[in-house]
């Protein structure tokens, strides 16, 4: 048994691999168990790794460092990979608000942390850890003790604040969440948010009654109106085609059309009059509408066609097809000109049978392909983020650079790449499935080194008096800027209650309430809302750790 002993605890690469995932694999299993329904999923590993950090277990300190480094950026990384293509869209629509909220949750938790510093015997020091573990955010307790270095205080209170206040500050968000759900939202309200979170185009049919367009061809029509709209099919006589810009509009036509639900009173003022048919039920077979057209989703492979503009394929003219939608990262959107396509692209094509099967070839639709991981685009974004987090940034009044981090770098040049990797023609595609993988797997590691790291001093400092005291004083940091924002955004700003948890989750940095929220919350809003936020705030937590401790001591 001396060589089990020996591969266990005496520190090397073999030993630091083998106890990172054995802490890994049994909070994995034990965060699949639910007690009245909730489950703590992944950030059971933290607390497994207390444990056994408590228990005498460790790995080399230069092991533990990168393990927990590597697996930090691998999560943000995949992340902001996820949620890229729909970032930018998300921030011009709600994004403003959603960052003054987050920038709400930082104020109200600094002004708090601030205030039991003159109200308790806890040091503005000791007080900076716990706002750092209260809010989890590592790459702020750094800063923080940096900070204290080159002003020649001790920062081993810091450190320490934010390992005993760091298992409630995870739980303390994913409980406010729990509690703001039982007590404010319905199922209704879940089940609106999905919907609107799945359909973000709009089918309606119209007749043509308009006298002012009679005679008036679609390229004619469409450069005098605001309104964006593609039509899928047109009937006239008895017959079925797909309109082309040359195609002119006489009375009585009837049109399929695709648009945005804000812009469908204008067209019905623009054509006439709107059928009340229900044209988005999900249960529609599209290919029983007519018996010429049939309706395919070709999926984009080639790596030719990434990065190009939807209306340079001149698909329509060629083929005689439509191009009526696009899913994209569990996103709808309309398929205008300028919509540049990237591989991974679903399109719903409506046409002859013929046609669409050449577009097919066009395209690509070789679903195996995808399944191939496109590494070279992972390191090479991991990467530039590592090296855009490490840039000292100088903000006037503050003598020390901000840098940020290992977090900050990596999450916005992935967001980044997945939004303009397509226009220079890099592939970034990466399948659900292993983007989750990635995400899982960095996640596991870095909170598995995370616990180990927090462990060995962890029982000790709780059960003291002033432990406690930090404990009750994180829990507050904690749950009550959540709900109070929580309250804000849900309640008086009508947001949905997904977009206000991953606002919520972004806001404090935590990573594990994200998941928690996404395996409780359909769809993907609050991992976009998350990713929408996070770049801010955690750059804002950096500048006011060190703001904190340069003009307060």
């Amino acid at each position: 048994m001396e060589w089990i002993n020996k591969i266990l605890m005496e520190h090397s690469a073999l030993q630091a691999v083998i106890a990172i995932s054995i802490i890994s694999a049994i909070g994995l299993g034990l965060g699949k168990i639910r007690i009245a329904g909730i489950s703590l999923g992944v950030t059971f590993v933290f607390f497994i790794g207390i444990l056994a950090g408590h228990f005498g277990l460790s790995i080399d300190s230069n092991m533990l460092n990168y393990a927990e480094s590597f697996g930090l950026v691998l999560f943000v990384y995949a992340l902001g990979l996820q949620v890229g293509p729909g970032f930018f869209s998300s921030f011009r629509t709600g994004g403003i608000r959603l960052n003054m909220m987050a920038i709400g949750v930082i104020l109200i938790g600094t002004i708090m942390a601030i205030s039991f510093c003159y109200i308790t015997p806890v040091s503005l020091p000791d007080m900076a850890g716990i706002l750092c573990g209260a809010t989890t955010n590592t790459p702020a307790l750094g800063a923080a003790q940096q900070t204290l270095k080159q002003l020649h205080i001790n920062s081993s209170g810091a450190a320490l604040g934010c390992a005993v206040t760091y298992p409630l500050g995870v739980v303390g968000v994913i409980l406010a969440i729990i509690v703001f759900r039982k007590l404010f939202v319905r199922s209704k309200d879940l089940t609106i948010n999905e919907k609107e979170d799945q359909n973000h185009t709009y089918i309606a049919a119209y007749q043509v009654h308009n006298p002012g367009i009679y005679g008036k061809n679609l390229k004619e029509i469409s450069q005098h109106t605001n309104c964006r709209f593609v039509i899928s099919r047109l009937w006239r006589n008895g017959t079925v085609c797909i309109p082309t810009f040359d195609t002119v509009l006489q009375e009585n036509d009837r049109l399929l059309v695709i648009t945005s639900d804000k812009d469908a009173q204008g067209l019905t003022v623009l054509f006439g009059e709107q059928e009340n048919t229900d044209w988005n039920k999900a249960d529609i077979d599209w290919d029983a509408i007519d018996s010429k057209m049939i309706s395919k989703r070709i999926i984009v492979t080639r790596h030719e066609i990434n990065g190009k503009k939807l209306g340079s394929l001149r698909l329509r003219n060629a083929y005689g097809i439509n191009i009526t939608r696009i899913y994209r990262s569990g996103i709808q959107l309309l398929a205008t000109p300028e919509l540049i396509l990237q591989v991974g692209d679903r399109l719903t094509v409506v046409g002859e049978a013929a046609s669409v099967h050449n577009v097919e070839k066009v395209l690509g639709n070789a679903v195996k392909s995808l399944k191939e991981p496109n590494l070279i685009s992972i390191f090479i974004g991991i990467t530039l983020g590592l090296i855009i987090g490490s840039i000292p940034i100088n903000i006037p009044g503050i003598s020390l650079p901000v840098q940020l981090g290992l977090a900050g770098g990596p999450i916005i040049v992935g967001i980044l790449m997945g939004t303009f990797g397509p226009r220079i023609h890099m592939i970034t595609y990466t399948t659900h499935s292993a983007n989750l993988m990635l995400r899982a797997l960095g996640l596991a590691i870095y909170l598995a080194c995370l616990g180990l790291d927090s462990g060995a001093h962890f029982f000790e400092t709780v059960f003291r008096p002033e432990g406690l005291l930090w404990i009750g004083i994180g829990f507050i940091l904690t749950f009550v800027p959540v709900i109070i924002m929580a309250f804000i955004a849900f309640k008086l700003w009508k947001m949905d209650f997904g977009s206000v948890t991953g606002m919520l989750c972004g806001s404090m940095a935590n990573p594990m309430a994200l998941n928690y929220a996404n395996d409780t919350i359909p769809g993907d809003n609050p991992a976009v809302a998350y990713a929408t936020v996070y770049p801010l705030s955690m750059f804002l937590r950096v500048i006011v750790a060190q703001l904190m401790l340069i003009s307060l001591l």
